[in-house]
């Protein structure tokens, strides 16, 4: 399957209005934001889990990344309450549970073979750094070569300054309104910015987003 798999493209699309499709275990749906392969793909997700739901115990074999959106999420090392960051490297493994439910945001086969850091931050014990421009602040949570994650708070009327994405930029609106010149994105909105592409990003009423950045090729052949 291919759904918004060409890299060099950008992608917009509003999570809130995409229907929910099964997985291969009961009680597991899932929005597909973006995918490459079959059920073993290179996907960006957002996933929810039933009450009483599992997964069977699988492996990652190109990672996987989690952000807990509602409820707690779960698995054999832990319980995840929403706002929690995680990060199973390549080879690692785990069966996966929500006693009460949960939507998560998951990225699969997407991390470089080389970085093996396992992660499980619960950002709402975090500190928030002060941004590049007054209104911004900044909760860096992971980095690995020219990737950078964090989450980003926006002040009702910030305004960032243009600049480009040399590695390309994700955003998950989590909370509020984002904005720049290409239009409005209130939460629930995901955007892919290709490598290369430039925006003015500004919130006139608020938001806090999910962003990535530096992890994406020129071409689709330059895949890990």
């Amino acid at each position: 399957m291919e759904l918004h798999a060409d890299l060099s493209q950008r992608a917009v699309l509003d999570t809130n209005a995409l229907e929910w499709n099964h997985s291969p275990m009961a009680g597991v749906e899932r929005h597909l934001l973006d995918r490459n392969g079959g059920e073993i793909a290179r996907a960006t997700s957002i996933v929810r889990y039933a009450p009483g739901s599992r997964f069977e115990r699988h492996f990652h074999g190109g990672g996987e990344e989690i952000l807990v959106l509602e409820g707690t999420f779960s698995d054999e090392q832990g319980d995840y309450p929403a706002g929690s960051y995680l990060r199973n490297p390549a080879g690692s493994s785990h069966a996966p549970f929500s006693e009460t439910g949960c939507t998560i945001l998951v990225k699969l086969h997407q991390m470089h073979p080389a970085d093996q850091q396992q992660l499980a931050i619960n950002t709402n014990k975090e500190a928030w750094l002060p941004g590049l421009v007054k209104g911004l602040e900044v909760m860096p949570l992971h980095a690995f070569g020219s990737e950078h994650l964090a989450l980003v708070r926006w002040a009702p009327g910030t305004v960032f300054h243009p600049h480009s994405h040399p590695g390309g930029e994700e955003i998950l609106v989590l909370s509020g309104v984002f904005q720049d010149e290409h239009g409005t994105y209130p939460a629930g909105s995901w955007l892919r910015n290709p490598t290369g592409s430039v925006h003015r990003p500004w919130s006139e009423a608020g938001c806090t987003i999910w962003v990535k950045t530096g992890h994406l090729p020129e071409t689709m052949a330059q895949q890990c």
